[in-house]
């Protein structure tokens, strides 16, 4: 009779049997990271400086202290980790990744693993270490989805950002996003898409015409306005790529007469140091705050994008002030409020495909916003179907802590990290697929095309701007639109 229990010989060989693809082990790190010109063999000693540094200035000590108390080796997280269950690789469970850190801290942070590193001369840390520290801890999707499973408390999310974090301090980060911040806090844009504020308004002017002519209704998006109710701050790459979604939340505000603005000092959501530096994370949370003062608005609303939304809902009150900081709302919370309020109505009879949703990692894990845009989309699209497990227990897209933004590793964020994601979306049948993240969008889009999926992704707002309803007052009537056509001439 064959009992539960696996043996050491068969685990091996399951390891064996489920490699990375070719095209994962090519990876190189000079060609993915942004790598300062220094001597690599003194890169150990600039690790454990940068880790005191850290240590010393943030109250991470406490979670590490807490952290190599407890058992980081039973692997229970590998029940959760997407990229651990696409490869079988034992490096990709989630506790060995965070054990890498956690033995640094133990050996050159704590007494005792100071004395017996001193005694036994043995545990340094060495620059294939540090190597391996930075493959590992990118291979992650940071996605916390690991973290609901550990039986010990472990955040494996926050030891992965930490390692990230002090990688970035000795010159070790992904290209993609060193380029983008660099540009956000010193380039001539102030953004991390580029864009000057002529393309910018050039470009909503445009999608005011295109509104006016589709719509019959005079949409506009309100720039430098102050004393508004809200100053918006999207996902950047908005204004470039997702134009049917600012459509749609310029469609809200027109319904409803509410006062907003999109304000040409600071216009990006954005913030990759949520991702690999505390460092950006703070200057880049503290250009909202400036923008929003500067405009005397009252609120901070955030795009659909999750990680925009989660940077400024957490580090606003961290670095702007605590209590007296700008509350931040996401745009689904708003259109939720008014469309609940009745200022919204939206058409059943728009939307007939089959559609359904995904939970960015960003917003969802918190169970911050979960079932509003979920009332909302059922309220008028008429195929909605639900994807297993959804929520707070959701599938990551796959391209989750800023891997989306390094084109590099697209085969491997499509093949292995978004693997279990597109099972998840051949599974649900949907022809439309709502993922209200600039990131998660990205991803998905590349995801549904290398894996071959019959399948759209959109955002909420792209589906409201389908389906939304305008009382007849805001309808231009012609000879107003021929007036209106004939100024803009």
């Amino acid at each position: 009779m064959r009992t539960n229990k696996i043996t050491e010989e068969e685990r091996k060989k399951a390891f064996t049997s489920l490699r990375k693809p070719e095209v994962i082990e090519k990876q190189k790190l000079d060609v993915l990271y942004h790598v300062e010109d220094f001597d690599t063999n003194d890169r150990p000693r600039r690790f454990l400086e940068a880790f005191a540094a850290i240590l010393k200035h943030s109250n991470y000590r406490m979670a590490l202290d807490h952290f190599i108390r407890m058992s980081a080796k039973c692997s229970r997280c590998t029940t959760t980790c997407q990229v651990y269950q696409a490869t079988g690789d034992p490096k990709d469970i989630p506790c060995y990744r965070s054990e890498l850190l956690l033995s640094i801290y133990r050996r050159h942070f704590t007494l005792g693993g100071m004395l017996r590193g001193k005694i036994a001369g043995t545990g340094h840390v060495t620059d294939e270490k540090i190597q391996e520290i930075a493959e590992s801890f990118y291979n992650c999707t940071a996605c916390r989805r690991c973290v609901q499973e550990c039986p010990s408390g472990i955040d494996h999310g926050l030891v992965t950002h930490l390692g990230r974090y002090i990688l970035s301090e000795i010159g070790i980060a992904p290209r993609a996003l060193v380029v983008s911040t660099r540009e956000q806090l010193e380039g001539e844009s102030g953004n991390t898409s580029a864009i000057p504020v002529p393309a910018l308004i050039d470009t909503l002017e445009f999608l005011e015409e295109d509104m006016l002519e589709e719509k019959e209704v005079e949409i506009k998006f309100p720039i430098d306005v102050e004393n508004t109710e809200y100053v918006f701050f999207p996902a950047v790459s908005d204004f470039l790529m997702e134009a049917e979604t600012l459509m749609g939340i310029a469609a809200v505000f027109t319904a409803t007469g509410d006062s907003w603005t999109t304000g040409t000092g600071y216009f990006d959501g954005i913030n990759y140091g949520l991702f690999y530096s505390d460092r950006i994370l703070e200057r880049v949370v503290k250009k909202i705050d400036v923008e929003t003062k500067r405009l005397k608005g009252k609120n901070v609303l955030i795009g659909e994008c999750g990680h925009a939304s989660r940077s400024a809902k957490m580090f606003l009150p961290a670095y702007c002030g605590g209590d007296k900081a700008f509350p931040v709302i996401n745009i689904m919370e708003y259109t939720h409020k008014v469309w609940k309020e009745g200022r919204l109505k939206l058409d059943p009879n728009v939307v007939t495909e089959i559609v359904a949703y995904h939970d960015p990692c960003n917003i969802a894990r918190t169970k911050w916003i979960i079932n509003r845009p979920r009332e909302i989309l059922k309220a008028f699209c008429k195929n909605y179907v639900e994807m297993t497990p959804s929520g707070e227990d959701n599938i990551c897209c796959g391209g989750g802590g800023g891997t989306v933004s390094i084109d590099e590793i697209r085969p491997y964020r499509t093949t292995v990290g978004g693997k279990l994601k597109a099972d998840q979306i051949r599974k649900s049948g949907c022809k439309i697929l709502v993922a209200p993240c600039a990131n998660c969008k990205k991803q998905l889009k590349e995801l549904v095309e290398d894996q071959k999926i019959d399948c759209e992704v959109v955002g909420l707002h792209d589906l409201i701007y389908k389906a939304i309803i305008f009382d007849d007052s805001l309808k231009v009537k012609p000879a107003e639109k021929e007036k209106a056509s004939q100024e803009e001439n």
